[in-house]
């Protein structure tokens, strides 16, 4: 058996030694390759050009989404947690300790243990997990425009929670109805959610959209409006997927159509896609197979 192994060697967890300790557990299993990411958008090729029976990738949440869309159909993936928050592996189920997780997923490829799942669409790109217009969207660029530390590794949660309270500050907790959802209505912004969590603070899982699963379509959750009174509902919302009624929930649909009012910023599993007028999401069902 032969394995890729695709590492974003600047991701906030990656280190030489934690890419050995993760290619012995891949090498008891299979002969493994590894290949060290260069640039954004090298991972897209470097999975597009893999010649193994798996390819497993080391990296945070952008190199994962980078992964999902350069690789194969019918190529196995595995997704270790290299990153700062690494969604998409703990909404997989992987722990959050990369030993444990390199263990799983090396047991998984001996036994050939896979889980099918679907993946998202938006205006053509992948997204494993999430995908937002508007405040997430916008918080996801102000943590970018931060830029990135001296070793080259992003700021992590501290920095996304400092920009949330500024961005709340500066708009003084008012979003007014900025786009349209096609059939729904209006709405302030927008998260589409493939799965549940939507995200994660450190430890804690944002459960914007509980009833969303991997296995399923897509989930919109919309609010319609905000104010400041109505700011508590929406953390509480945020958190836990409830206590909130002026909100427009749709749950495993196939096809979301949204137009905006004006130029807003679009995100893809943490990944800044630019301002857009109009985007199309598109839940593309059993789409890989993952390790687990």
């Amino acid at each position: 058996m032969k394995v890729v192994l695709v590492v974003n060697p600047y991701a906030s967890g990656v280190s030489e030694a934690r890419v050995r300790a993760v290619e012995v557990e891949l090498e008891g299993v299979a002969s493994t390759t590894t290949l060290l990411t260069e640039r954004p958008g090298h991972a897209i090729e470097l999975a597009a050009a893999a010649d193994g029976d798996a390819l497993v990738v080391l990296s945070g949440d952008g190199g994962f989404n980078e992964v999902l869309n350069g690789a194969p159909a019918g190529l196995p993936l595995g997704f270790l947690p290299g990153g700062g928050t690494n969604v998409l592996s703990r909404a997989l189920g992987l722990p959050r300790d990369l030993e444990a997780a390199s263990r799983q997923v090396a047991e998984a490829l001996a036994s050939g243990r896979t889980r099918t799942i679907s993946v998202g669409r938006v205006n053509g790109r992948r997204f494993g997990f999430s995908a937002g217009i508007g405040l997430d969207a916008e918080l996801v660029r102000r943590v970018d425009a931060l830029g990135r530390r001296e070793d080259g590794k992003r700021p992590g949660d501290t920095a996304f929670i400092a920009s949330a309270v500024r961005l709340l500050a500066e708009r003084r907790a008012r979003f007014e109805p900025a786009l349209e959802v096609e059939g729904h209505g209006r709405a302030a912004f927008a998260f589409v959610a493939n799965a549940d969590p939507y995200s994660y603070a450190g430890s804690i899982p944002i459960h914007v959209a509980p009833e969303a699963r991997f296995e399923l379509g897509l989930d919109l959750v919309a609010p319609r409006r905000v104010r400041a009174a109505t700011v508590p509902r929406l953390l509480r919302h945020v958190v836990t997927g409830r206590g909130w009624r002026d909100v427009l929930h749709l749950h495993d649909l196939d096809r979301i159509e949204i137009g905006c009012d004006r130029p807003l910023p679009l995100q893809a599993d943490g990944e800044d896609l630019g301002d857009v007028e109009h985007a199309v999401f598109e839940a593309e069902r059993g789409a890989i197979a993952v390790l687990v």
